[in-house]
Formats: structure tokens, C-alpha cells, sequence
């Protein structure tokens, strides 16, 4: 999503408000060092060549800064140094950062997941820290909140793994349930071929239904948060949603092409995120025509 507010395009953070316009301007500079700092780390485990070795050591040398910091040291690193100060100044946690590594520590070693909950633990690892740092970047410690921010987060993951089954796949990553595809008779020769025949399309309606489920429950921080913070949280839950229905119009097929937000899109996810009142269910699919709900 890099259109309108600058949800930035990049990978596994696509959904990451990166210094927004509509954020807060004090926010702005914690929010582009954390996510620098995720993006970064994020690259280790997935660009170039370096084998994984050498993916794994550059990832605990940004445990050993994290530590470094814990202990009150100064770390000469320009992505620490910048981190540093927003890190004590809103006493952002530590083990947030840390299970972010673990998460991309994963991928360089882990490329299939037997089921729902292998998937979901990763999601808990590599998009749930976000949500969690925005909210104590914003000063909000209700533990609901978390909870909303979890699934919110889990569900833009999840979003995001059905936009790029294509695009991981030369990586060598799978990252749907490998139960769930042996249900419907879904093969990596398949994927591997780029078809959408066979179950394909029913298999792809039940993992867009879920998302759909968890980005809905979690929808009601959108409202909860107040001022420009709130209206972003409802940007990136309705963007979330309107990549749903583009999925699920397209009836699964993310071979052809994949479904992103273009600048069709902004008006209407804009006037809705400024008028939530105006829409039936806040996060879930405007049209109606999301997952099941066709």
C-alpha cells in the first residue's frame, strides 16, 4: 500500500504507517526508527545470497545491540543510534524487538508450516510486536486495545502471506497450512505452476473468510482510538479489507496478478475512515462481497 497516507509497500511491513501524514508529527520519527529497524533486519533474512549462516550471525548482531542498549550501553550503529532515544523516551519494550528477530530468524530456517497454529505463532513474532509499539508510542496500555491490535495485525499477516504465495514461493516458502492444502488436494506442483483449478479457489475462500474474521474482531480499536491516530487505525483496517474483497474477487487467482491498493482506491477508503458511522460494520467488507459473504 505505498498510495494516500504512505502505508509503505515493502515486503512483510507493507501495512506499517511509516511516518504518515496524518500521524502525529512527534510520532513520526519513532515510528520511522522502528520501522528501519524492522526493515533492515527483515532484508537479512530475506534479500541477497548470503547463505543462511551468515543471515542468521547479522541477526544476532542486532540482538546483541538490543541487549547492548538494555544494559545502558551505547551502541555505534546508525539504526540503534537513531532507536535509542525513542526506545527510553517511551519505554518501548525490548522483547517486542526481539521477537521481531525471532521471526525473521525464522524464515532463513523455516519454510513450511504444518498448520493454523504454526502459522499464527509466526504471526504473534513478526506482526504483532508492530501494533503493540504503536500503542505504546501512543501512550495506550489498555490490554483490550492489545488484543484488538493483535488481531488486526495478525490478520494484516495473514493478508499479506495470500498476496505473495506467488511472489514466495522462489524463496522457497510456504506459508499456508500444509494440512489445510492436503484437505482440499492443493500441491506445491501447483502452486509452483501458478494454477488456480482444481480446489484452489474454495481453499483460498476459507483462508480470505479468516482473515476477514480476525481483521473484522478487531476493528473496534479504529473507533476506540481518538483523533488522527484513530483515523489511521481505521485506513489500515479498511485497506486490509479492501485487499480481501480484491482476493476474493479475483477468486483466489494471486498467480495472474496480485491484488494491491491503487490510487482507485483511496478515495472511497479515505471518506470511509473519516465517516466510520457511515459504514454497516467497521472492518468488514464494504461491498459485501468478502470471503463467504459473496
Amino acid at each position: 500500500m505505498n498510495a494516500g497516507p504512505n502505508l509503505v509497500n515493502a515486503g512483510h511491513y507493507e501495512n506499517f504507517p511509516v511516518a504518515s501524514i496524518i500521524m502525529p508529527r512527534k510520532l513520526r520519527a519513532p515510528v520511522r526508527a522502528i520501522y528501519a529497524f524492522a526493515r533492515t533486519a527483515d532484508d537479512f533474512a530475506d534479500e541477497g545470497d548470503a547463505p543462511a549462516d551468515e543471515r542468521l550471525a547479522r541477526l544476532a548482531e542486532y540482538h546483541a545491540h538490543l541487549h547492548a542498549l538494555e544494559r545502558g550501553e551505547t551502541v555505534d550503529h546508525p539504526i540503534f543510534q537513531a532507536l535509542a532515544p525513542h526506545i527510553r523516551e517511551y519505554a518501548l519494550p525490548y522483547g517486542l524487538f526481539h521477537d521481531l528477530l525471532s521471526a525473521f530468524e525464522q524464515d532463513v530456517v523455516k519454510t513450511r508450516y504444518a498448520h493454523f497454529g504454526e502459522v499464527m505463532d509466526y504471526c504473534k513474532r513478526s506482526a504483532n510486536p508492530i501494533g503493540r509499539l504503536l500503542l505504546q508510542l501512543y501512550g495506550d496500555r489498555d490490554e483490550k486495545h492489545q488484543a484488538w491490535s493483535d488481531g488486526i495485525c495478525s490478520a494484516l499477516q495473514l493478508i499479506n502471506f495470500l498476496q505473495d504465495v506467488a511472489q514466495d514461493w522462489p524463496k522457497g516458502r510456504v506459508y499456508l497450512p500444509q494440512d489445510e492444502m492436503a484437505k482440499y488436494g492443493i500441491t506445491e506442483r501447483q502452486i509452483a505452476e501458478g494454477r488456480s483449478d482444481g480446489l484452489w479457489q474454495i481453499f483460498m475462500k476459507t483462508q480470505i473468510e479468516r482473515a476477514r474474521r480476525m481483521l473484522q474482531a478487531g476493528a473496534p480499536l479504529g473507533r476506540a482510538l481518538q483523533g488522527r491516530i484513530g483515523f489511521e487505525m481505521r485506513l489500515i483496517i479498511l485497506g486490509g479489507s479492501r485487499i480481501l474483497e480484491k482476493l476474493h474477487d479475483a477468486q483466489g487467482d494471486v498467480f495472474q496478478q496480485r491484488p494491491v491498493l491503487t490510487w482507485r482506491d483511496w478515495p472511497g477508503l479515505l471518506w470511509q475512515a473519516a465517516f466510520p458511522g457511515k459504514r454497516k460494520a467497521a472492518g468488514g467488507c464494504s461491498s459485501g462481497t468478502c470471503g463467504t459473504h459473496r
